[in-house]
């Protein structure tokens, strides 16, 4: 092997698995209900993106009222996260109005659930330099676009996240086939880290009848244990975490100043580096 490729350094998830997956649905509706129950069956873990001033609306798509979407998500193991107060297009209004309707949402997601919410998913996929600058300021620090990827690479810009590709997306099979049985860390050039990132509206299992699609991606994921299973926020602050991990100049010696262990992958070996503690790499023998 080169020695430049010998010496590359890759993140890697928690328990040093190269492969993360994660889910992202909309609206809250009543459907959901169903979803959680099948992400919960398989141990798939998923954000959800919610509208605080459209509980009335149930002839939408089948909007849970406030209570009914309460007891879904305050106890459950997924994240709640952004939408707008009330589903509009952030990038159609004035930019004051856009400021107030993140902020009005956020405002009330973590005081009803009694959490910090920093995500967010773009209503109409909604958004331009303007509204991201606003969202800084409000302290969101990832939101997804409707936008499909088709890979598998980690964001590079956090407020323009493009997911790998909606659950209805005829790429999604062949998709699902590569990230399942492949291996990156057998790559030769490229062994970055995997993020299988899949959207959607529940209410679309419902409209299409096609339950299968999640039901069978969520059974065929469980089944691996090359996988961690996160939500949307917490594959952020993990690779957050990994950034701020501090290097000597010779690369041969670490800091973590976090309060999570993180992972890393050099000359073939993978590292716990844990909170607060310095790591020395083996030296190539």
């Amino acid at each position: 092997m080169f020695r430049q490729m010998f010496e590359e350094k890759y993140m890697r998830f928690p328990d040093g698995k190269a492969k993360c997956a994660t889910f992202s649905y909309d609206d809250g509706v009543k459907a959901d209900k169903k979803l959680v129950k099948i992400f919960d069956k398989y141990g798939v873990k998923a954000t959800f993106n919610l509208n605080n001033l459209l509980f009335d609306c149930e002839n939408w798509h089948g909007r849970m009222d406030e209570e009914e979407t309460y007891k879904t998500f305050v106890s459950s193991r997924h994240e709640v996260a952004l939408h707008g107060a009330r589903h509009i297009f952030l990038n159609k209004v004035p930019l004051a109005e856009a400021v107030n309707e993140v902020v009005q949402n956020r405002l009330y997601l973590e005081n009803k659930f009694e959490r910090l919410v920093r995500g967010m998913a773009y209503a109409y996929n909604g958004y331009n330099d303007e509204v991201i600058t606003a969202l800084k300021c409000a302290g969101v620090c990832y939101a997804r676009t409707t936008e499909a990827s088709h890979s598998f690479a980690l964001p590079q810009d956090w407020l323009k996240l493009k997911p790998t590709c909606h659950h209805g997306d005829p790429a999604l099979k062949e998709l699902a086939e590569k990230f399942i049985t492949g291996c990156p860390q057998k790559d030769f050039k490229h062994r970055e880290p995997w993020l299988l990132y899949v959207w959607g509206h529940s209410y679309e299992f419902d409209d299409n009848n096609n339950w299968d699609i999640i039901e069978s991606l969520c059974a065929r994921l469980s089944a691996c244990d090359d996988i961690w299973f996160a939500t949307g926020g917490e594959v952020y602050d993990y690779v957050e975490a990994y950034n701020n991990l501090k290097f000597s100049i010779d690369g041969e010696r670490v800091y973590n100043p976090g309060h999570s262990s993180v992972y890393i992958e050099i000359r073939g070996k993978v590292y716990e580096l844990l909170p607060g503690k310095e790591t020395v790499f083996d030296k190539c023998e």
